[in-house]
């Protein structure tokens, strides 16, 4: 296996006197689509904020591509900020901009680039997450929730990164949609060489795309491995979900 990617050591974060990780070591590899789940409060979107540097964690260290997220200098971290992309939950687009000024915005605000190539530069990326080219013009509010997501989804991706951080991208899509937005996050990694941190609850999603997955229980990575491994835990929590129903009818078994 490469060296990851993605490396957090010995994390811990408190909100006073709640702990949500105590003593977290996560490893991410090049390449992968790696799936994050856990029980509520278990923090997996606060993991995802803290490896993209939006929030503090109490202690631990986190490096993403070698280079340290946290005690960095400014200028540094502008730097490391622009090798990956976020989609946050429900694409969470500024409902006053178009698709395409979406997804130029971090172009604007990372990049010194002409007006002319901006426009070709988004176009080709909503072009590339399957939105129709009508598209470009109208605000988040007329499009589904499908075409949201991928809106979101063309923004993550505008810097070219070489992450990608997904929060939930399949919640609130029926089945068909959510298994479209699947097979658009497989396609685009395996085109564009991506390493993608996905947090999720849809089992489905899971067998589909994730080559791991990373079990966040007792405030820290219980385990990593395929589903099919997973269930051979006696975890708790981990067998009510993985042993119920929709776990073995998205592993495939009886």
């Amino acid at each position: 296996m490469n060296d990851p990617v993605i490396k957090v050591r010995a994390l811990e974060t408190r909100f006073g006197d709640n702990v949500v990780h105590q003593g977290l070591d996560l490893d991410v590899h090049r390449g992968e689509i790696l799936g994050v789940i856990g029980g509520s409060g278990t923090g997996k979107s606060v993991l995802l904020r803290q490896i993209v540097g939006l929030l503090e964690p109490s202690a631990g260290e986190i490096e993403v591509l070698g280079e340290p997220v946290r005690d960095t200098s400014p200028e540094a971290f502008v730097r490391l900020r622009r090798r990956w992309g976020v989609m946050f939950q429900g694409g969470a687009l500024f409902s006053s901009l178009s698709v395409r000024e979406n997804v130029e915005a971090p172009m604007r605000e990372q990049m010194d680039l002409p007006e002319d190539l901006r426009r070709t530069l988004a176009a080709i990326k909503v072009r590339m997450v399957g939105l129709p080219e009508n598209a470009m013009n109208k605000p988040p509010s007329a499009l589904s929730g499908g075409m949201r997501k991928r809106a979101g989804f063309a923004r993550a991706i505008a810097l070219d990164p070489e992450i990608v951080f997904l929060d939930e991208p399949t919640a609130g899509l029926d089945p068909i949609g959510a298994a479209a937005l699947d097979s658009l996050v497989a396609q685009l990694r395996d085109a564009l060489g991506l390493t993608v941190f996905l947090v999720t609850h849809d089992l489905d999603t899971l067998h589909a795309i994730c080559d791991r997955v990373a079990v966040l229980a007792e405030g820290r990575v219980l385990a990593t491995g395929t589903l099919a491994e997973l269930r051979e835990l006696q975890h708790p929590w981990l067998q009510e979900y993985l042993g119920g129903p929709r776990g073995r009818a998205a592993i495939g078994a009886g």
